[in-house]
Formats: C-alpha cells, sequence, structure tokens
C-alpha cells in the first residue's frame, strides 16, 4: 500500500469517526476496552465450562456490539440536534455498565473469587431482565 493509500484511508477513518462520535474520546475508549475483556473472558468461560467456541453465539454477540455503537451514534447525533452533550455520554455509560456486569459475570463463570455483593448484584439484575423478557 503507497502512503497516498494509507493517508487516504486513515483521513476518511477519522473523518467518519469525529461525524459518528464527535471524536474520540477517553469513554470510548474505556468502552472498546471492556468490549473486548468481556469477548476474551466469555471465550475463556465458555472454553472451561467446556461448551467451546460456538460462531453462532459469537455472531450474535458481534452483532449487539454493533448496534451498541450504533445507539452510541444516534445519541451522539441527538446531542447535536438539540445542542447537548449528555445523550451520547449516558449512552455509553449504560453500554459500559452493561458490559461490565457481563465481565463480572464471566469471571464468575470462571471460578473467580467474587465478593457475595456482586453476585447478588448479578442475580437481581439477571432476574429483572429475565421478568422483563418474559412480559415482552
Amino acid at each position: 500500500m503507497n502512503q497516498t493509500t494509507l493517508n487516504f484511508a486513515v483521513g476518511t477513518f477519522g473523518t467518519i469517526i469525529t461525524y459518528a462520535f464527535g471524536g474520540w474520546s477517553e469513554l470510548l475508549s474505556f468502552l472498546v476496552i471492556a468490549m473486548l475483556i468481556d469477548i476474551v473472558s466469555g471465550v475463556a468461560a465458555s472454553m472451561k465450562e467446556g461448551k467451546g467456541i460456538s460462531s453462532a453465539v459469537g455472531f450474535k454477540g458481534s452483532v449487539k456490539k454493533v448496534f451498541m455503537f450504533v445507539a452510541i451514534l444516534l445519541a451522539h447525533r441527538m446531542d447535536v440536534l438539540m445542542n447537548s452533550g449528555f445523550i451520547m455520554t449516558g449512552a455509553i455509560y449504560f453500554y459500559l455498565a452493561n458490559e461490565l456486569v457481563s465481565i463480572i459475570e464471566n469471571y464468575g463463570r470462571l471460578g473467580l473469587p467474587l465478593p457475595p455483593q456482586v453476585k447478588d448484584m448479578i442475580t437481581a439484575l439477571k432476574r429483572n431482565n429475565d421478568d422483563r423478557q418474559a412480559r415482552s
């Protein structure tokens, strides 16, 4: 790849990121890191449980993560439209909390020690989520 092509690709990628998210922030970086840790810990937990790796489960998880970024993009565009700065931040924190709970669940599946309060919180969150899905 020559220098001009590389410069064009990087410039295009930067333009897309800036349009989609108003630039890159530490909060977005933290979300991406949490997503990567969730993926790795989920794969490790599945391997430990003897479930192996399923391409269907992996595809479903990947699609969910892509749509998280689509929702964040929409939240940023609403911020631009309404001249605010909190909708995208709120969306990122929402998805970040979701990723962190998933990481903690995966750590529990791996047999790593978790404080009882954390286990109780995860059980309550799962129960609430199951109740909501049952009503849908």
